[in-house]
């Protein structure tokens, strides 16, 4: 029988999820513990909520406690089985910043000054024409996503277009690690393109969902009663354009409204058009309301019943620890034996 496949991903532990996440990452990794990545191979899943990542800015210890357990309860809630999938905490295998170490010491910092995401906090804008400086964290991260990835020898890692570039980082560090040393230590991880579904704010829909975004109104969170979820979708803006049609562009509002409930529908967004058409914006929006809490309500729920349970999270999370750290102990011991530690 062929190798298992191995699928590796992480999510930052920022409490329970905003609707962009689950529609964009984490519906996506419910469905990868079912579906074959090739035909006749098994593969394994491990999802990392990353913690260690979570320090690139300073968080409050509790509050990052807090948001890690609840982080893991909604990945439950959503779907993520135990069963199928590795769920744990990051910092709770040294080996990723073993091995991070080690990148690091192989990495030239050019190939980390091109990375977009560095770049762009580099960038002056109107509202911070005098960016705070920058802490070493910010620039060295994508090692340590790296190593994340690496330490597993995953064979796959689910990506949207905004986290391409930090995966052929990885394969380049892989790439290079393997010359260095002159031996094929590492497997050049493939990306899985996932139908990213990219959710905007409810409140400037040229911008992004976010959890980091001030206003509350700008975003769903799987936490959300129905009533919030109504009022956030009502004061949603749209336009007086008419009939609906997907123009992000030229429609941002009511096609981020389309692409919601195309998501949640798992369609297209000119799919969605053909049945939306039609409506006007109060319908449309009546619409969009009904999809959002029927996908939200059962997740919601389970979420507040798993935190009223914390021991069991937490033993959830304990058994998929040692189960990474099995896994990482095997890699790492190859690895520290080539490097010569």
């Amino acid at each position: 029988m062929a190798a298992a496949m191995r699928v590796f991903s992480g999510i930052q532990p920022t409490g329970v999820p905003q609707l962009g996440n689950y529609l964009g990452s984490i519906r996506n990794w419910v469905q990868l513990q079912t579906r074959e990545l090739e035909p006749g191979r098994r593969h394994e899943q491990y999802i990392s909520v990353v913690n260690l990542h979570a320090l690139t800015v300073p968080r409050d210890p509790q509050r990052l406690r807090r948001e890690t357990g609840e982080m893991a309860a909604a990945l439950l809630a959503c779907g993520i089985d135990p069963r199928r999938s590795v769920l744990f905490r990051q910092a709770a295998v040294p080996a990723h910043t073993q091995l991070m170490w080690a990148l690091a010491c192989l990495t030239p910092v050019g190939w980390l000054n091109r990375m977009t995401q560095w770049k762009s906090k580099l960038q002056a804008t109107p509202e911070d024409p005098a960016p705070p400086a920058l802490l070493t964290g910010l620039l060295t991260y994508p090692v340590l996503m790296a190593a994340d990835i690496l330490l597993y020898q995953a064979t796959h890692v689910p990506v949207g277009d905004d986290q391409v570039q930090h995966l052929e980082l990885a394969r380049d560090i892989a790439a290079h690690f393997n010359k260095t040393y002159k031996r094929r230590v590492f497997r050049a991880p493939t990306a899985i393109l996932t139908a990213s579904r990219r959710v905007m704010s409810l409140r400037d829909p040229t911008r992004k969902m976010s959890k980091s975004d001030p206003v509350e109104q700008s975003r769903i969170t799987l936490a959300d009663s129905d009533d919030q979820i109504r009022a956030k979708i009502q004061r949603a803006p749209t336009d007086s354009l008419g009939a609906v049609s997907f123009d992000p562009v030229a429609r941002p509002g009511v096609s981020n409204l389309v692409s919601i409930y195309a998501a949640l529908r798992d369609v297209a967004p000119h799919a969605a058009v053909a049945e939306l058409g039609t409506l006007n914006n109060a319908q449309l929006k009546g619409l969009v309301t009904d999809a959002v809490v029927a996908a939200v309500a059962p997740i919601r729920d389970e979420t507040r019943r798993l935190l009223r349970d914390p021991e069991h999270v937490e033993a959830v999370l304990r058994a998929g620890e040692d189960t990474a750290r099995a896994a990482a102990a095997e890699s790492w011991a190859q690895i520290a034996e080539c490097i010569g530690l």
